[in-house]
């Protein structure tokens, strides 16, 4: 773990350094935010996080494959990497683009595609499924090729339309890395296999890049990854949990605190984990498509009705909706962690309190305040 933590400081730092000279490279070529009636912000602010993001995950990356430990890991593992990163890189340079020259909504799905065409072309895909009685379902190429395309697509749209205030989406896609890592980590030293495990070496290279963008990003920002920024986490959040298809065989596979387990959970976590990390923003993704489509609009129409919108509504803080949804994510990715890994009493109490006060910091500690206050007094994204 020493070694996947230094990854993620790596990552952190060059990210955090980075993000100066990617304010500076967005403010030269007019890569800036301007002020929509459906935004938070209320002054211009500069895009581009999402390079910074780029090369902080790229230079932990290289200093990954120098480490005494994670250098002696097998091929596969920094080819993967290697090829998420790739993939990664083609799609902020479709950001960046969009940043710059506002690409209609589909050139972007063309690029998502395309970019997903590259994690498919090198074998970054789901291999096949497990169901109930340790059944091996092979995934037929079209099959395989179909079901990776649309959990990188949906992904990436819905941490771009999560992407909405300050410190938002870089916080809900930093807690699913963490909880990725922390999974694939526990679950390789629980069945006795190599610690060295693709996932979480990805887990840690997105979690570092989130911490390290946080400190420019955090209400109120000084920077927004824009589109370069929110489809490159997307990709590299999905495309980590289909580097676990195939790690670990459905026989092998036992929970923590009490041995073998024939639950499924932890043989469905390469399906799951993405979805539940990100289950806030697919929840807000969805219930805009219905909105929208209700009101007669194309799905990728703009307003100002999501989630986060709704907690400044009931009378939260910027900082305030945003941390809370952290938790949020948090209880929903660390959660299904747990519960994949372990059982018992302990662990159902822990879900069951961290429940309750998440409940209760959303809906019983609004203060009685103006909806707009928070927005006057500073930018949000």
């Amino acid at each position: 773990m020493r070694e996947y933590l230094l990854v993620f400081l790596v990552a952190a730092s060059v990210t955090y350094l980075l993000t100066v000279i990617a304010r500076e490279i967005a403010l030269r070529t007019g890569a800036v935010a301007q002020v929509r009636s459906r935004d938070m912000h209320v002054i211009p602010i500069p895009y581009f996080g999402g390079l910074a993001m780029l090369g902080g995950m790229t230079a932990a990356y290289f200093v990954a494959r120098q480490l005494p430990f994670l250098s002696l890991s097998t091929e596969n593992v920094f080819r993967d990497a290697g090829v998420v990163l790739g993939a990664g890189a083609l799609i902020c340079m479709v950001g960046v683009l969009d940043d710059l020259l506002e690409l209609d909504a589909l050139t972007k799905l063309g690029g998502q595609v395309v970019a997903s065409g590259v994690l498919i072309l090198f074998g970054v895909k789901y291999l096949f499924l497990w169901v109930p009685g340790d059944v091996q379902f092979s995934l037929q190429s079209d099959q395989a090729a179909l079901l990776t395309v649309i959990t990188v697509v949906a992904t990436v749209n819905a941490v771009n339309f999560v992407d909405g205030l300050d410190g938002l989406a870089a916080g809900v896609v930093g807690i699913g890395a963490s909880a990725l890592l922390v999974f694939c980590y526990q679950l390789a030293n629980l069945n006795g296999q190599t610690l060295a495990v693709t996932g979480a070496l990805l887990g840690a290279l997105l979690a570092g890049a989130c911490a390290g963008f946080l400190s420019h990003n955090f209400h109120p920002a000084r920077l927004f990854m824009g589109d370069s920024g929110s489809m490159l986490l997307g990709l590299m959040l999905a495309a980590s949990a289909l580097t676990l298809t195939g790690q670990f065989p459905a026989g092998d596979v036992s929970r923590g605190g009490g041995g073998s387990d024939a639950s499924l959970l932890p043989t469905l976590l390469p399906i799951i984990l993405p979805l539940s990390i990100l289950i806030v923003p697919f929840a807000d993704l969805v219930l805009a498509v219905i909105r929208r489509t209700r009101r007669g609009q194309m799905f990728y129409h703009p307003d100002k009705q999501h989630l986060h919108h709704r907690m400044l509504e009931i009378g939260h803080s910027h900082r305030r909706a945003v941390l809370i949804i952290w938790l949020w994510a948090a209880l929903v990715a660390y959660g299904t962690v747990l519960a994949s890994l372990y059982s018992g009493p302990i662990v159902l109490t822990i879900l069951v309190v961290w429940l309750v006060v998440t409940v209760v910091l959303t809906f019983a500690v609004p203060r009685a305040h103006l909806p707009h206050v928070d927005t006057v007094l500073g930018t949000g994204e």
